[in-house]
């Protein structure tokens, strides 16, 4: 990261215990943050110009030792500063990013103890944090609730996926007002999970919210460090309370040294496109450490042996006559990746612990990191790979066995290291609530929450590791993004949400596509395996039988999955069908091969929450432009503007596009590519089947 402005303005320190109200405004002045003890509550209240985003919400945090900092605080202190600045990351969706707002610092105290809160104001959101600092008399800082509130109203709808459930964040999206956030809500209106989910009725974080005043805003959290993850629970009335998960002996965070809590954020926007246009989360984080160099870090794309496995199912993950991961196989596939200049490979099932019934329990042969299966020589297919220009993507699959991954975790890191490894895909499936087993020091088993702070400070020891090891991670079933990539680039991708793989062996339906751009996408970048050309008639009802699955479908267009490439940022991009599929289709997989992983520009082009998205971005390394555009079961025409583009240049624009009798059920993979010059001046008109959508390429004609 390099930051190439720094601006700081007006800091300032001033007691203020005899006025218990303070306001804050954005930069623009638009956004407006009020704090104001009442009674000796803390709270807090935001608009954005005349509208109400956060009515009065209470604030506070309760310890285990009967510390409360909820209630009967007196206010000492407050400080404030403007802060501007702006930075570039190593790889991104923008190459420079602004990070200006307006800061207070509360200094509050309970007769004994001090906390702070801070609170930053941006031109698109707010956010807060908790700080207890270390202070004499307190040995413990184990905090047993979150006393945060998001003040809403009853006529806010929300799209949100269910907490505290046992698929992770894996699920559908309901769409309901905030009052109706329940399992029982779900269960009835989009999936039934009343048969394995314990604790409360809440929502996961980014969570979406359309006001009935027509603004937008995503509730989410940024910095997650050392902490529990937040849900939010509904309390009625429009009412949303911050839950965290529990320790299996009930304290939400543990600590010794004191509190410094994520950053609680609520972006703000005044339609759907402002909302997918923020760097809050990443403005939020901190830079690489100074003696970190992370300029090993390098985005690309992938394809893998993985989809004839969770796809097709003509391949087995272990041992068997139809194993996928052995050297014949895994050397045409590094032959088709070099020929159409792919930089990786993944490969599932290479090492020792798999079996057919390895799934799903966290029970069962714990898999070994270090060795690989009879079939598969490492050295041999690695040294293949660098011959080819090709590096092998590692995969770690731990069955959420956290402890048996630990033990292995640097050795296998240095393993990888001799062969040139440079990218690892991760894996916890355990779908089972409140599943993931710690073994105390004494040998007593205990089961965790998949985002509790024990699995946090997990991911945390995983990311710190690979980067020691100059390693890459690309985690599925993760904690959710909360922009840590920024301090380490190596966390390069994650899943954390119901991705491709669902439609090999299950179905995501049609509009779950448009969902993810407004929800977990506004937390990062997401490894959803894009790239299905093969969209009906590719499963098996078994490796042996290779009778096709006549019910198994993707939901999407061929076309539509192209566009996946430019509306899903993600910096490791999968090619995620197998080589025979895309050599049917070699005109369209152009696009593919062309469409880069790291940009300097990000244009919202229009859209429609949940409905359509189209987006444009710019490569970092040419002035090339990249345009997808999808939508959900409805067809539309847009108009496409192209006043992005620089004035006084020329293009040449490919389109990739639906046909007039393309339909993301009946007829997926019919579609069409022609050719056209345009300039900044011009606009196109673009058809969208149903569930369908569209790519371009406009390349700069150079004179």
């Amino acid at each position: 990261m390099k930051k190439i402005l720094i601006i700081l303005l007006s800091i300032i320190s001033v007691s203020c215990s005899y006025n218990n109200s303070i306001s804050l405004e954005s930069p623009n002045n638009e956004i407006k943050l009020n704090f104001e003890l009442v009674d000796g509550v803390p709270t807090y209240s935001v608009n954005n110009k005349n509208k109400k985003v956060i009515n009065l919400s209470k604030m506070g945090l309760l310890f285990n030792n009967k510390i409360d900092f909820s209630k009967n605080l007196t206010l000492s202190e407050t400080k404030s500063r403007s802060f501007n600045n702006s930075w570039k990351p190593l790889y991104g969706e923008e190459e420079i990013i602004s990070n200006n707002y307006n800061e207070l610092i509360v200094s509050l105290n309970n007769d004994k103890y001090q906390m702070d809160i801070f609170f930053r104001v941006y031109n698109d959101g707010i956010a807060f944090k908790y700080v207890i600092p270390e202070q004499g008399g307190l040995n413990s800082y184990d905090i047993i609730d979150e006393m945060t509130e998001f003040n809403l109203s009853s006529k806010d709808s929300a799209l949100w996926v269910p907490a505290f459930s046992y698929r992770r964040y894996e699920f559908l999206y309901a769409n309901s007002s905030v009052d109706d956030i329940s399992k029982k809500y779900y269960s009835k209106n989009v999936e039934d999970i009343s048969y394995d989910t314990l604790g409360i009725d809440a929502a996961h974080t980014p969570l979406t919210i359309k006001k009935d005043n027509d603004l937008y805003i995503s509730i989410h959290e940024a910095n997650l460090v050392d902490y529990s993850s937040m849900t939010l629970k509904p309390n009625g009335n429009g009412k949303l309370e911050v839950e965290l998960y529990p320790w299996s002996d009930g304290i939400k965070v543990k600590s010794t040294n004191g509190i410094n809590s994520p950053w609680r954020t609520i972006q703000i926007a005044n339609n759907s496109s402002e909302l997918l246009n923020s760097n809050i989360i990443l403005n939020l984080n901190d830079d690489p450490d100074e003696n970190e160099d992370f300029s090993w870090v390098k985005p690309g794309k992938y394809m893998g042996v993985w989809w004839e496995m969770i796809g097709t199912n003509e391949s087995t993950w272990w041992p068997s006559k139809n194993h996928g991961a052995n050297n014949s196989k895994v050397m045409n596939y590094i032959d088709f990746a070099s020929k159409h200049g792919f930089d990786g490979l993944l490969v599932e099932g290479w090492n020792k612990g798999w079996y057919p019934q390895w799934c799903c329990s966290g029970n069962g042969i714990p898999f070994i990191f270090t060795e690989t299966v009879d079939d598969f020589n490492i050295e041999l297919l690695s040294n293949y790979g660098k011959e080819k220009n090709i590096s092998l993507v590692g995969h770690h699959e731990t069955g959420g066995q956290i402890q048996n991954y630990e033990n292995q975790l640097e050795d296998a890191f240095k393993l990888y290291n001799k062969y040139g490894i440079k990218n690892i895909k991760t894996g916890y499936v355990n779908d089972v609530s409140k599943n993931i087993k710690r073994i105390d020091e004494k040998g007593n088993i205990h089961k965790e929450w998949h985002h509790g702070q024990y699995m946090v400070n997990h991911f945390q020891k995983v990311i710190e590791m690979a980067a020691k090891y100059k390693l890459n991670i690309i985690t599925h079933e993760p904690i959710k993004d909360t922009g840590l990539r920024r301090k380490y680039p190596n966390y390069i991708s994650r899943e954390g949400a119901k991705g491709q793989e669902f439609n090999g062996f299950w179905t995501n339906g049609v509009n779950h596509a448009t969902d993810l751009p407004f929800t977990r996408m506004l937390s990062g970048p997401m490894d959803y395996t894009p790239g299905i050309f093969q969209l009906n008639n590719f499963r098996y009802d078994s490796p042996d039988s290779k009778i096709i699955d006549k019910g198994a479908i993707v939901p999407s267009t061929l076309a539509k999955e192209l566009a996946l490439y430019v509306v899903y940022y993600s910096p490791m991009q999968m090619a995620a069908d197998l080589p025979k599929h895309y050599e049917k289709h070699l005109d369209a997989f152009e696009f593919i091969k062309n469409v880069p992983v790291d940009w300097s520009e990000r244009v919202i082009l229009n859209s429609s929450m949940s409905e359509y998205v189209t987006i444009a971005r710019k490569d970092k390394n040419s002035n090339n432009w990249y345009v997808g555009g999808i939508t959900d079961e409805k067809e539309r025409n847009f108009v496409i503007d192209f006043s992005f583009l620089d004035n006084d240049k020329e293009y040449k624009m490919t389109i990739y596009s639906d046909t007039y009798n393309t339909h993301w059920k009946d007829n997926p993979m019919e579609y069409e590519i022609k050719s056209k010059a345009v300039t900044s001046e011009d606009n196109t008109n673009i058809y969208l089947a149903p569930g369908g959508g569209f790519a371009f390429e406009i390349k700069e004609i150079t004179k």
